[in-house]
């Protein structure tokens, strides 16, 4: 997985958008003005997102690519190494973050997108 093919991923996710609220080089995905994936692209390497408590421990025991996210809550953040994880892991991690996003906002807006 490369940068750019996370990048175009993540913005495929509907209402998903982009910006640079902390610095010129975190680029945050939102949904509903919500953070769902960070990657710092000076160190593209550090790519985090949201993840259910009890899946983010399963995931860090099985995988050492999959870390606590630094300077998150790590919790329910994971950390993520791009480029030596699967794509299709990748992509599952991206969908489980957007769903855990939008699972805590409110009815109406969910129903929005379909959950």
């Amino acid at each position: 997985m490369n940068i750019e093919d996370a990048r175009i991923y993540c913005l495929s996710k509907q209402g998903a958008t982009e910006d640079f609220p902390f610095d010129e080089t975190t680029l945050v995905f939102r949904v509903e003005n919500k953070i769902f994936a960070i990657v710092d692209l000076e160190n593209t390497l550090w790519f985090c997102v949201k993840c259910d408590a009890d899946r983010a421990l399963e995931l860090r025991d099985r995988y050492p690519q999959i870390t606590p996210a630094w300077h998150m809550n790590k919790k329910y953040w994971n950390q993520l190494d791009i480029e030596h994880i699967s794509d299709a892991l990748f992509y599952e991690l991206v969908d489980h973050s957007y769903c855990e996003v939008l699972k805590k906002l409110p009815k109406k807006i969910r129903q929005k997108y379909g959950i």
